[in-house]
């Protein structure tokens, strides 16, 4: 269902962006070549959506669950984690608890009431914040209009070391990238020496849309989650974690790299940011990072629960919804795309290790006396080296023993 979701768009690349590419070349021949090579791909991608019509779909009824201990081996493989997944369930629904239970403190003060039981709707709350948010032409420059300002609130707190001078720039996700993305960067590979440009890419509504749908989608778009996707995407997240990949210590560090590591640092971000003072205690953005934290954190226990407790998609779906105060379109799309993406627990599995790191590191800077804990120290710190798993990280900051995990 995902496959097909996606092949529209794909096949849309193939058939008019990348030609479109190629329009002011001059050479004949080689425009000729590709437009045969091009035909060629057109009647394979088209033969395989077919294929998955009419010949897979029907007979698609196999388990998508991986099992705990296929679960546990990917976990081990791809993050360097051990931790049995009952402590790993647990911690995550700690974090959902705690982050529940803040989300509603924040909602009662942004509804002006302060009794501690009143009842009150927090979908409610958040889509009354939400509502207010640029309208669809103008989402490229609005987006743009706030990266700026981030970036300057790290450059003068300071937060990071930010590498170099150059910006990202924002862009429409191409259409063959919008099934599964609302908002994404695309950088450069490390070894890149021309084409350096990164793009911060923002999922439009498509033209075909009702009003409603296009009203849902633009939410998440609203004033708040402007300011704190892009900190996730951007400023310090993953564009200034590229900018420092480039500088890694070594070919294998620029290369390979785990997403506990990459998304756990852009999520860590947006709670650091936060704490740190940006937005000016505006409790609207902070009510918007939550409601993001709770996606991921729902993402990390559904994820677990679909592959090795039994939970059913559609379960999923009304965890999204219920626990996570999702609409229910994005808790459909969030609950199937968990049944192929089964370790997306990694945005906040991240975040906590990277929490954990900070405090530890803090510690050991107090026992040693001399100089004071550094946040910008530490982030730099954090981010030279390059992207691997967390537990590699944590043994290089603190000057541990490397485990050894296989």
């Amino acid at each position: 269902e995902i496959a097909l979701e996606q092949m529209p768009g794909i096949i849309e690349f193939f058939e008019k962006t990348l030609p479109d590419y190629f329009k002011d070349v001059e050479d004949r021949d080689a425009l000729d070549r590709l437009a045969e090579a091009n035909y060629r791909c057109l009647e394979s991608l088209r033969d395989y959506q077919q294929f998955l019509k009419a010949g897979l779909l029907p007979r698609a009824s196999g388990d998508f669950a991986l099992g705990s201990e296929r679960y546990s081996k990917k976990l081990l493989y791809d993050e360097f984690v051990e931790e049995p997944l009952d402590e790993i369930l647990a911690r995550g629904e700690a974090e959902l608890n705690r982050l529940q239970s803040e989300f509603r403190r924040l909602a009662l003060a942004e509804a002006g009431s302060e009794r501690e039981g009143a009842d009150i709707d927090p979908v409610a709350i958040f889509r009354k914040i939400s509502a207010e948010h640029p309208r669809p032409g103008e989402l490229v420059k609005a987006v743009s209009g706030v990266l700026e300002k981030i970036r300057t609130f790290c450059v003068d707190k300071p937060i990071v070391t930010i590498p170099g001078e150059e910006r990202a720039r924002v862009e429409e996700t191409p259409p063959f990238a919008r099934a599964l993305s609302f908002a994404s960067m695309d950088t450069p590979g490390p070894f890149e020496k021309k084409a350096k440009e990164a793009y911060y890419y923002v999922t439009v509504p498509e033209a075909g849309w009702s009003a409603e749908k296009t009203e849902e989608h633009m939410r998440s778009f609203c004033r708040g989650d402007l300011l704190n996707t892009s900190v996730h995407e951007a400023y310090p997240g993953h564009y200034v974690q590229f900018l420092w990949v480039n500088k890694a210590p070594s070919r294998i560090r620029k290369i390979l790299g785990c997403s506990s590591n990459a998304e756990g640092w852009a999520h860590y971000c947006e709670q650091m940011m936060v704490e740190q003072g940006f937005g000016g205690g505006d409790r609207s953005l902070e009510l918007v990072m939550i409601h993001d934290a709770l996606l991921r954190v729902c993402r990390y226990i559904v994820g677990i629960k679909m592959h090795t407790r039994g939970m059913t998609l559609a379960e999923g779906v009304d965890f999204f919804v219920k626990e996570g105060y999702q609409e229910k379109a994005n808790g459909e799309r969030e609950a199937k795309r968990g049944t192929m993406d089964p370790t997306y627990l990694v945005y906040t599995m991240g975040k906590l290790k990277i929490l954990e790191l900070r405090d530890e590191y803090r510690k050991q800077i107090d026992s040693k006396g001399g100089r004071n804990f550094d946040l910008r120290t530490f982030h730099d710190s954090f981010l030279s080296q390059g992207f691997p798993p967390l537990p590699v990280v944590r043994a290089e900051m603190l000057q541990l023993p490397v485990a050894k995990f296989f």
